[in-house]
């Protein structure tokens, strides 16, 4: 039979009758299409022989070319075995099966139910287009990505969130805004409470110095008023000083408030374990903690002993290069130890305490990434020996010996730098008896104007050498 395309209404004359109800395979094609979208007959040898359109949607994809063409070559390579299988007759009886072809437009889906023809193995193949469900479930799928990919989203935020309000170092609490019961507290703000205990479900207020209630409420209110609500200092029922802040926010159809709470002592917001704070405050030995950038966050009562400050708000917030190590060297030195290894062992430097005093000193110091913040801790340990200020008459080294002592307290910047004022007060003083004393001869000797010899005379002290000039 020569292979043709026909429309769903087509009259051809019938060739040889077939099973189906006395019908040609070609003439039920057409029949099964008026209530399909489209049906096929196939040979014996899975060639297409007939096509017949009952959709005119279809009628643009190119399909008119299956014809005289083996149907499995029309699909997708992976569809292919279903093809064999709906040609065999494998497939469960009344099964349709989805396919995909190749159509110029791209994929074309069609769901086919195979039927037997006639004894000569034909086969009519009635087809359904799936380009409609397929459009749903693609943007079914979609929607259920996009789903998938808010609610990743949102874990992760919440992950973030709570990293956050777990980690931070200042007290954070969440209350309802109705009966200001605490509904969240952080860490931070357990401890400040006198423990670890649980604060959900208390009043509050409770925490507050009872002297400092009204003026609580009155922030608590404000914030409920306004966008911006101004801050407020109070105290709480431990007597610890904070200013506190609050802010509005709706969840769950309800109004809450975030409420923190930052210190006022120095205006450093570091909360400290009570324990340990009473214990780093009794020690003998100076402490001072800073942050990645060597600024003081807190302190011990030896550092202000030892730089002769009567509080501590006087040093917090101040770079530690103001007190410790000599100008340019040490803390260089210090902070790339602490970078490279993490801890530092009895660096030996000065601690300077105003313009008229230097104490020699002993530093170990200690890196900490808690939190994902660095932090510094400093021990200070005083050695017992006091230096005078440096001036224009310092005291140099008068020999090799003394030189080599200097190694392990200073750095070699500053033994280079006292070596090379050892070597030229040794020639100053060598020409000088070489000349019984005259300094026009002595400046002629070294190569130096006689205005160069006496800056050198006076900045090495010598200046009071009888001029026989």
């Amino acid at each position: 039979m020569d292979a043709r395309i026909a429309p769903a209404g087509d009259s051809n004359d019938i060739g040889t009758q077939a099973a189906l109800g006395g019908l040609s395979p070609e003439a039920a094609a057409r029949a099964l299409a008026a209530a399909c979208d489209l049906a096929l007959v196939i040979d014996s040898n899975g060639v297409v022989r007939d096509v017949t359109l009952g959709n005119d949607e279809l009628a643009d994809q190119g399909i008119e070319n299956w014809l005289g063409r083996f149907w499995s070559e029309t699909v997708q390579a992976e569809n292919a075995v279903k093809i064999t299988e709906l040609l065999s007759g494998q497939s469960e009886p009344g099964r349709w099966r989805q396919v995909n072809h190749k159509a110029p437009m791209g994929d074309l889906p069609i769901r086919y139910l195979a039927l037997p023809a006639d004894d000569e193995g034909r086969v009519i193949a009635i087809g359904r287009d799936m380009r409609a469900a397929a459009a749903v479930q693609q943007r079914l799928l979609r929607a259920q990505q996009a789903m998938e990919r808010d609610s990743l989203r949102l874990r992760q935020l919440e992950a973030r969130y709570r990293l956050l309000f777990d980690t931070a170092l200042e007290p954070i609490i969440v209350i309802d805004s109705t009966h200001h019961r605490i509904v969240e507290a952080n860490p931070a703000a357990r401890r400040l409470a006198g423990g670890n205990a649980a604060l959900e479900g208390r009043d509050f207020t409770a925490l507050v110095h009872p002297e400092d209630r009204a003026a609580c409420l009155t922030v608590l209110g404000a914030a409920m008023a306004a966008d911006h609500a101004t801050p407020a200092t109070l105290r709480l029922a431990s007597a610890a000083s904070f200013q506190m802040t609050a802010k509005l926010f709706r969840q769950d159809r309800s109004t809450y408030l975030l409420v923190r709470l930052q210190s006022t002592d120095g205006g450093v917001g570091v909360v400290i374990d009570r324990p340990l704070a009473e214990v780093l405050e009794r020690m003998p030995d100076a402490f001072v903690l800073t942050d990645a950038g060597l600024d003081i966050l807190a302190c011990n009562g030896a550092f202000l002993d030892i730089v002769r400050l009567a509080r501590s708000g006087d040093v917090r917030g101040q770079p530690l290069t103001r007190f410790l190590g000599r100008p340019g060297v040490d803390l260089g030195i210090l902070q790339a130890q602490l970078r490279d290894h993490g801890a530092v062992r009895n660096f030996a430097t000065i601690v300077r305490a105003g313009l008229d005093s230097e104490d020699e000193v002993e530093v170990s110091a200690v890196t900490s990434h808690e939190a994902g913040e660095v932090r510094h801790g400093f021990s200070i340990r005083a050695t017992g020996r006091h230096r005078a200020p440096a001036t224009d008459h310092r005291q140099v080294p008068r020999s090799v010996e003394q030189l080599t002592e200097l190694v392990g307290h200073v750095s070699l910047k500053e033994i280079v730098r006292e070596s090379t004022d050892l070597i030229e007060r040794l020639c100053i003083e060598a020409a000088l008896n070489h000349t019984a004393d005259n300094r026009a001869s002595a400046a002629e000797v070294l190569g130096l104007s006689r205005q160069s010899l006496y800056s050198k005379l006076h900045r090495h002290g010598l200046g009071n050498l009888p001029d026989n000039n």
